[in-house]
């Protein structure tokens, strides 16, 4: 410590004390490489469009090589082309088209980050257990994956199953607590087949909510009760009706749009985009968005927004 002490008193002027404080892990408030604080949010994050047709391809073409026998999900990662980042799609949240062949099971595990799944294509014979409760994976379904549940994935019918996940996993990341464990048998036993469930939010029921919300300029939109099993991020459908479109001003969540049904236009920043069923589109914290439906549409949409409130950094344009 004397040696730091006399470094410093031997300074002589700024260009000499610089080295020295740099030495000792400090940095001068006044001599930052980079500001800490700006006027509003911004973020490297981009505006970003996936396509479900092609990403169906993507996976069709792994499932030559790629088995369950070699990975543990067959699934292609949505990211955003920030720095080296490979992974998260945005700053809190990552998605990811996943596939499961006839036969196949993606072995149980859990892990810290809350999940779901919002299904696009399967037959009947696709489920999921989690925590040892069975629940189907049918067209349209949404599933929940809580923190630290137990969770695996059959299909039992005769044809490729596909889905979309998102995950709080970036967030987690930014945090610090991960935590994840392969079930030491591989399977899960079921111990419960029960025909309703919280985490089982069937594409039925999720209608019905939509056609009882209040339309307001053709647009309807309801927002799933999902807080007792999610705590980190918002699952809601929006229904739009074709020639409609829904304007959404800058909000600090950021979100996951993952189309149901439908076609149309996003404009998300400075992105114009046509989007199409199962097609994915990242909406980045601060960036204005409007999506105009060319049919009638179907959007499920994930948000950080109850992190954002929770911490009370949610705020409005």
């Amino acid at each position: 410590m004397n040696d730091n002490k006399q470094r410093l008193q031997a300074a002589t002027n700024l260009d000499e004390l610089y080295p020295v404080l740099d030495a000792l892990r400090m940095t001068p408030g006044w001599h930052k490489k980079r500001p800490s604080l700006w006027p509003e949010p911004r973020t490297r994050f981009q505006p970003l469009h996936w396509s479900y047709d092609v990403g169906r391809v993507a996976l069709d073409q792994a499932g030559r090589w790629i088995g369950m026998e070699l990975a543990e999900r067959r699934n292609l990662l949505l990211f955003n082309p920030v720095g080296d980042n490979d992974y998260d799609s945005v700053r809190t949240l990552v998605v990811a088209f996943q596939m499961l062949k006839p036969g196949e099971h993606a072995r149980a595990h859990w892990h810290t980050p809350n999940a779901m799944r919002f299904v696009l294509d399967a037959e009947d014979g696709c489920y999921s257990i989690v925590n040892g409760v069975k629940v189907p994976m049918r067209t349209g379904d949404v599933l929940l994956t809580p923190a630290y549940a137990w969770h695996s994935h059959y299909n039992e019918g005769q044809g490729n199953a596909y889905w979309i996940d998102i995950l709080d996993v970036p967030l987690v990341h930014l945090l610090e607590p991960m935590f994840w464990e392969e079930h030491p048998e591989r399977y899960q036993p079921v111990t419960a087949e029960p025909e309703e469930h919280p985490f089982y939010r069937p594409h039925a029921r999720n209608r019905e909510l939509l056609a009882a919300a209040a339309p307001q300029d053709g647009v309807r939109r309801v927002l799933l009760d999902t807080a007792n099993e999610i705590k980190t991020f918002d699952i809601g459908f929006t229904a739009i009706e074709a020639g409609s479109r829904r304007v959404q001003p800058r909000t600090t969540a950021s979100r996951i749009i993952a189309v149901g049904q439908g076609r149309g236009t996003a404009r998300i920043g400075g992105l114009t985009t046509q989007w199409a069923r199962g097609d994915v589109l990242a909406v980045p914290s601060w960036t204005p968005y409007e999506i105009e439906a060319h049919e009638d549409a179907v959007l499920l949409e994930a948000t950080d927004t109850p992190v954002m409130k929770a911490l009370g950094y949610y705020r409005e344009q």
